[in-house]
């Protein structure tokens, strides 16, 4: 999974997202699981993985409070 920037986020679409969202959560899931059992390849992708679990995140809320807002 390529670490996305927030600017390529923002052109995504909801679904799109989603799924990103859905995939970065698992592979999260994946590498704190072989952290725990055996030495990882590259620790410092578990704090990107956060990283991008938090942009998704953030994006999600602001789009969320932009349709509250224009209704």
């Amino acid at each position: 999974m390529k670490a996305e920037t927030y600017s390529e986020l923002r052109g995504m679409s909801q679904g799109q997202i989603a799924q990103l969202l859905k995939e970065a959560r698992d592979m999260l899931f994946r590498l704190k699981l072989q952290s725990r059992m055996e030495r990882l390849d590259s620790p410092s992708e578990l704090k990107k993985n956060k990283r991008l679990i938090a942009r998704i995140l953030t994006l999600q809320n602001e789009r969320a409070r932009e349709e509250g807002s224009t209704k």
